[in-house]
């Protein structure tokens, strides 16, 4: 999720590729200090100087209390459109499909303002204006006015701004971690939010029995409120924006970040392998419940089981993923993880029906293999990002990816969709694997397999 900041050639982006110059994304030349090879280290030297980075400890407390309340929240909004609304599945589609709109359309806008301002304040505004927005629920609830446009507009402007906060918090942690531990930082962070994942999701049905999903809310309103003061705590410095008079037109800037990705191979191979992922799990999103319950006959208390098994696998993909990069480089295990939760996810079509104990043991595999190659991916794809591309054109680098991967699962959901009508839900499940094996082989084609670590960029 973070990384340092790297720093390049003066001057705006578009006028450097204007004039010849390669673009500012790779970081300074060999001969420079930040790219002379560090001298080899043992597993507790990053964690010392991660243990004593106080900004470190209050982002990462704030990120877990954040995710916390947001398990919570995805779990209680759709029982408060379902339970105190009375809504139906077309409301719900509608909810979930408002989401990704939100997200679609202010995807590139957010990278380009993160990148003209400092993160730290974005990531503060956005976590209390979604305080705001999710209090207002349980208040209308109190008050007895609460209605289905209000939840969904709620929603929508509530992932508006965790689009904000997720393009700045993805490229405020170059400002204060060194890059030798952007992936055991990475991976620290993916770990405890398996791990949360995990609890928050079975104590999420819980609350919402016990308090009613209106109030269960209230609890993702204080989280934000918790991450913004910790947030607010932090006293390091981060890289002054660019002055206004370097600034380029919003549209201008948008473009300097997706020509960022299309010019590199680097970032082109990393970006079609998250497109692969995403359209698998549109896939996944689409057929799982279904073919879990239509074909195998689960019921809902044990597919909740085997879902939780996968915060599990989750947390392995995080603990395993820098002691990987450091035996197999990091590009290979971006390749290789890819790879695997296609494999994983091959299990879901396989399970057989008619025998319900095996089809569990097939199911258990995929959250256990999948998720935890999912996580390593995540953790290596996301430190290569960071450490490669310059602190001030991150931002939109970050929104670029966000965007095409929501894309890809839109698009896997059509898809996964119009196979699951026409040809079954089994058959199906199959194209979910095929979208990540397309997106492991364009990363194999490209040069992303021949980085072997986070700060080794080669142009």
């Amino acid at each position: 999720m973070y990384a340092k900041p790297v720093s390049g050639a003066p001057g705006p982006w578009s006028r450097n590729v204007a004039r010849g110059v390669p673009p500012d994304l790779y970081p300074p030349a060999v001969s420079e200090p930040l790219l002379d090879p560090p001298p080899p280290t043992h597993d507790a030297l990053p964690n010392r100087r991660l243990r004593s980075n106080r900004a470190f400890a209050a982002l990462w407390t704030a990120a877990t209390v954040s995710v916390f309340g947001s398990m919570v929240s995805r779990i209680a909004l759709p029982f408060v459109a379902i339970e105190t609304l009375r809504a139906g599945p077309l409301e719900i589609a509608l909810l979930r499909s408002l989401e990704l709109v939100a997200a679609l359309l202010v995807g590139f806008v957010a990278g380009a303002w993160v990148d003209r301002l400092r993160r730290r304040p974005v990531m503060i505004w956005a976590d209390l204006g979604r305080a705001v927005l999710l209090g207002s629920i349980p208040v209308a609830a109190i008050g007895g006015w609460l209605s289905l446009p209000q939840v969904l507009l709620v929603a929508m402007l509530a992932e508006v701004l965790t689009t904000f906060f997720d393009v700045a918090d993805r490229a405020y942690l170059p400002s204060i971690v060194e890059r030798a531990d952007l992936v055991r930082a990475n991976g620290v962070l993916s770990a405890t939010m398996s791990a949360v994942e995990f609890v928050a999701f079975g104590v999420a049905g819980f609350l919402v029995r016990l308090l009613t999903a209106p109030i269960a809310v209230a609890i993702d309103a204080v989280s934000f409120v918790v991450s913004a003061l910790l947030l607010g705590a932090i006293r390091r410095p981060e890289p002054p924006p660019p002055p206004p008079a370097e600034r380029e037109p919003i549209v201008a800037e948008i473009r300097d970040g997706l020509s960022l990705v299309v010019r590199d191979p680097v970032l082109r191979g990393l970006a079609w392998g998250t497109m692969g992922l995403g359209a698998m799990w549109g896939v996944f999103g689409t057929i799982w419940l279904l073919f879990s319950t239509g074909e195998l006959g689960l019921d809902a208390g044990v597919i909740g089981v085997i879902a939780a098994l996968g915060g599990f696998g989750s947390l392995l993909g995080a603990l395993l993923a820098e002691r990987a990069v450091g035996r197999y480089g990091l590009g290979r295990l971006v390749v290789v993880s890819l790879v695997f939760a296609a494999i994983g996810n091959l299990l879901i079509p396989l399970a057989p029906a008619g025998a319900p104990l095996l089809a569990i043991l097939f199911l258990v595999g995929q959250q256990l293999v999948g998720d935890t190659a999912v996580t390593m991916f995540d953790v290596t794809e996301v430190s290569m990002r960071q450490a490669r591309v310059a602190d001030r054109s991150l931002g939109r680098v970050n929104a670029t990816v966000r965007v095409l991967m929501v894309l890809a699962q839109l698009v896997g959901t059509a898809a996964g969709a119009l196979v699951a009508e026409t040809a079954g839900l089994r058959a199906a499940g199959f194209l979910g694997p095929v979208f990540a094996l397309l997106g492991a082989a364009a990363l194999y084609r490209s040069p992303v397999r021949r980085v072997t670590r986070a700060d080794d960029a080669p142009a």
